[in-house]
């Protein structure tokens, strides 16, 4: 296993993440254990859970992932092993459904420091090393929105919620503090309140990056890299698109588009033809087509961590697997050209 430091931080962290939004809704706790036993073997420290999962939100399983990942925690006895990063939920009204978190989340001082108290007694912990706010208070893009359109809605000041977070930090709750969902201006203005109020800094964006979101590179990359504020990459399999299961309409049983409709986010016409491409090429390649696709995450210079997800043990030891392979530049500029065609296939 590689690893990296995260930020500007003393924190060295796994080049996979070990994801944990389906457990307590598509996996059982016996099989969150079995991942995380198996992850830990395989020299992953990092784990990345939050205050909503799993996914899709539901007042009945709200917490449950946390609490899987505390009682494993606890049952192993390995916290001073592991980096655990959790979550606090955005504004509710950004994100459908959450009404039952608090009546509808927000990111006030109030809100934060009651989502940061419950998510220490499920993860039976005294200390989060990573906690991030899960997406922004002000309407803007995020979650596949592409259009910007300047609205102002009440929205709770930046400055609020990083004092709040700086509090947690204070308090010795919090190790480090992070950004996920997040926009250019966004990442900037919490650097720009740090450094004036003299209050703790961004040390990673966790944000959507695949080959069929490459978004990130466009603004964020660059911020990452000069700023020391790591990429922990979520979706690099775009909900497991780009593994190839779903094209043709296939939908396997127990798969997670196959079960919810709410995650259409990579299903549109343009990211499967884009799909039906890179599987090709990785087929021509002798590749798996979806370690070829983790494999391109892995290799990005800003990415601090691969945020994988896995509902069976078969795919979350190929995920895992992708560390061993590396892409040629040869390999790398066939998926350049591709992306060339098509570079935004999906938001």
């Amino acid at each position: 296993m590689e690893y990296r430091q995260l930020g500007n931080t003393d924190l060295q962290v796994s080049l996979i993440c070990l994801g944990t939004m389906t457990w307590g809704q598509q996996n059982t706790e016996a099989e969150g254990f079995e991942q995380m036993d198996y992850a830990f073997e395989q020299g992953i420290n990092f784990i990345d859970t939050a205050e909503m999962y799993p996914v899709p939100p539901r007042p009945e399983t709200q917490g449950a992932t946390e609490t899987i990942v505390g009682n494993w925690l606890k049952a192993r006895g390995l916290r001073d092993k592991i980096v655990l990063a959790s979550k606090v939920a955005g504004r509710g009204d950004n994100n459908p459904g959450m009404e039952h978190v608090r009546g509808g989340p927000r990111l006030s001082a109030e809100h934060i420091a009651l989502a940061c108290e419950d998510s220490l007694k499920r993860l039976q912990t005294d200390m989060i090393d990573l906690y991030q706010v899960h997406w922004p208070e002000r309407a803007t893009n995020f979650f596949g929105q592409l259009t910007y359109r300047h609205r102002e809605t009440g929205e709770i000041d930046i400055r609020e919620t990083l004092e709040a977070l700086a509090k947690l930090v204070e308090q010795g709750k919090v190790r480090y503090i992070g950004l996920s969902n997040e926009t250019p201006w966004g990442l900037m203005e919490y650097l720009r309140l740090a450094r004036e109020y003299n209050l703790p800094g961004v040390v990673s964006v966790q944000n959507p990056y695949s080959l069929l979101n490459r978004s990130y590179e466009v603004g964020l990359a660059e911020m990452s890299m000069r700023e020391q504020v790591g990429l922990l990459a979520y979706s690099p399999l775009a909900f497991g698109v780009l593994s190839g299961k779903y094209l043709n309409g296939q939908r396997p049983e127990g798969a997670r588009l196959s079960l919810f409709e709410r995650f259409s986010r990579y299903t549109n016409p343009q990211a499967e033809a884009a799909t039906e491409q890179y599987v090709a090429l990785a087929r021509e390649q002798g590749l798996d087509p979806a370690q070829m696709a983790l494999a391109f995450v892995n290799q990005q210079p800003f990415v601090a961590s691969n945020i994988i997800g896995a509902t069976s043990m078969e795919q979350l030891k190929a995920n895992i697997a992708s560390v061993e392979l590396t892409l040629s530049k040869e390999q790398l500029k066939a998926i350049d050209e591709l992306h060339q065609r098509q570079p935004f296939p999906a938001p």
